[in-house]
């Protein structure tokens, strides 16, 4: 009886995928990467808000999820009064072969005007 080699793994694409999503001064943003059949793949994520003070008191928040659970969420104090202020989280995700990877983003403002947010995910 003949054994069959092990399958060689899929190749790595010609150049990494790079994904973008930017929902301008909305409140929520979500970046849906499709799922890859043949390969495990490697991303770096960053979600950022910014946004513009407009009154003492002024607080602005962020919360991610990843595939529907909460992945981190703040509040803070918004500063920088006639200037933007900014809000980032960074981190990394593997996605199975198969799989997609769904991130969600929801901003709170308060006494401040969302000025943008955006997701962009980088396979390392």
């Amino acid at each position: 009886m003949k054994k069959t080699p092990p399958a060689a793994p899929a190749p790595a694409p010609a150049r990494p995928e790079r994904w973008r999503t930017d929902a301008g001064d909305a409140d929520v943003a979500t970046l849906v990467i499709p799922a890859d059949s043949l390969r495990t793949r490697r991303f770096e994520i960053d979600c950022r808000l910014v946004v513009m003070r407009l009154a003492d008191g002024a607080t602005h928040g962020m919360r991610v999820d990843v595939d529907g659970a909460l992945e981190w969420t703040r509040q803070a104090p918004t500063e920088n009064p006639g200037q933007t202020d900014s809000m980032d989280y960074h981190f990394r995700r593997e996605v199975p072969a198969g799989q997609p990877l769904r991130i969600v983003v929801k901003t709170q403002a308060k006494q401040a005007r969302r000025m943008a947010l955006s997701i962009e995910a980088d396979e390392a």
